[in-house]
């Protein structure tokens, strides 16, 4: 039987400092790892393949470009609790990107991974529905 997964690769600094983030602050499961050069972490439907500058994932591009970390396109995670979430991340030292954003859709904030690539936190507005 074969998962299926929706992939995304992230270039990172520190495998180790990433694969930290994501499995013991974020509930990710790792999957796979080779050495110092990739991981691939798990959390439902999405697979998040951590390419160190070691990988081939991450080569440089033909004319030269290197593929860095950080940027603006984002992984999100929908999250139950916003607050709750966000003192347990402060207390972990992860970096914040901005305050909460409130929306018509929901709350939501950025946080940064040890290299810098961008997770938003989304708790979903509540609805409540007459019957």
């Amino acid at each position: 039987m074969t998962e299926t997964f929706a992939s995304i690769r992230l270039i990172v600094n520190d495998l180790d400092a990433s694969l930290a983030f994501y499995t013991d602050l974020l509930g990710f499961a790792l999957q796979v790892r080779a050495g110092n050069a990739f991981a691939s972490v798990t959390k439902g439907p999405m697979r998040l393949m951590l390419s160190s500058r070691t990988s081939s994932g991450a080569t440089p591009m033909p004319d030269g470009t290197k593929q860095e970390p950080g940027g603006w396109t984002r992984i999100l995670l929908t999250i139950d609790h916003l607050d709750e979430e966000m003192a347990r991340l402060q207390k972990a030292g992860v970096k914040f990107r901005n305050d909460i954003l409130k929306g018509v859709g929901g709350s939501q904030i950025l946080i940064l991974d040890p290299s810098g690539n961008v997770i938003e936190l989304f708790e979903p507005a509540e609805h409540s529905h007459d019957h």
